[in-house]
């Protein structure tokens, strides 16, 4: 599926929030102020590497690895990358989530934006990321989330449900993609019930703050030393 909409996949990320989706990805990459110089990033589900650019332009010296399932994805990641001459700074790959190619203790921070919803088993890719992440280290999540204003969730609910895949069928040909978009954010343990998964697969000092309205929220953790 996502192979299909890579082409449009960018365009259709900034349309259909009007550009917001990057003031939530700076958000996110704020929780990582701190981080050594020369610091190790992977960014997981990377996609077509929005989260990856933003983290090479907030992080300098930053080592950047995006993984992703998707080849297409990639193939028009590392365009996007050769583009923005970033392809010296940031290193795309193929990678499952459930079993990334990476020693343990590797990288000093992990970054996943609106991905986590899509792993076909949360528990197991929390666990492999925190394997992968060096004691100390900090995972940040970026995540749609249902808002709590019932007047907003109903808007929000229905530009999802029928809004958004319209406009996707029409700039992507693709409009079941969209739909599982809406499915994907309404079946996901959002909130309070991540942060609670999140602590059941080893993350500690986790914490959780929504962007929007509740649209979006940011998920923190970490990987604290002497912790199984």
């Amino acid at each position: 599926m996502f192979d299909k909409i890579a082409f449009r996949y960018d365009f259709l990320n900034r349309f259909l929030s009007g550009g917001v989706d990057i003031y939530w990805r700076k958000q996110a990459i704020r929780e990582l102020q701190g981080l050594p110089a020369d610091a190790s990033v992977l960014d997981v589900a990377t996609g077509t590497g929005d989260m990856a650019v933003l983290l090479a332009r907030y992080l300098p010296y930053a080592r950047i690895t995006g993984v992703d399932i998707s080849a297409g994805m990639l193939e028009v990641g590392r365009q996007k990358l050769a583009r923005l001459k970033l392809d010296g700074r940031i290193t795309l790959q193929p990678g499952d989530c459930e079993t990334l190619p990476f020693s343990g203790d590797s990288f000093d921070a992990i970054t996943v934006a609106f991905g986590v919803r899509n792993f076909e088993n949360l528990e197991n890719g929390l666990r492999e990321m925190r394997r992968v992440l060096k004691p100390g280290g900090k995972l940040v999540v970026l995540e749609f989330s249902q808002p709590r204003t019932p007047v907003i969730c109903q808007l929000y609910r229905a530009y999802m449900r029928r809004i958004a895949p319209r406009i996707a069928g029409i700039a992507a040909s693709d409009r079941a993609a969209y739909r599982y978009l809406n499915a994907s954010v309404l079946a996901f343990p959002e909130g309070e019930r991540l942060i609670r998964i999140l602590d059941e697969c080893g993350f500690t000092r986790l914490r959780l703050r929504r962007l929007s309205l509740g649209v979006c929220s940011v998920y923190t953790g970490e990987k604290v030393i002497g912790r199984n």
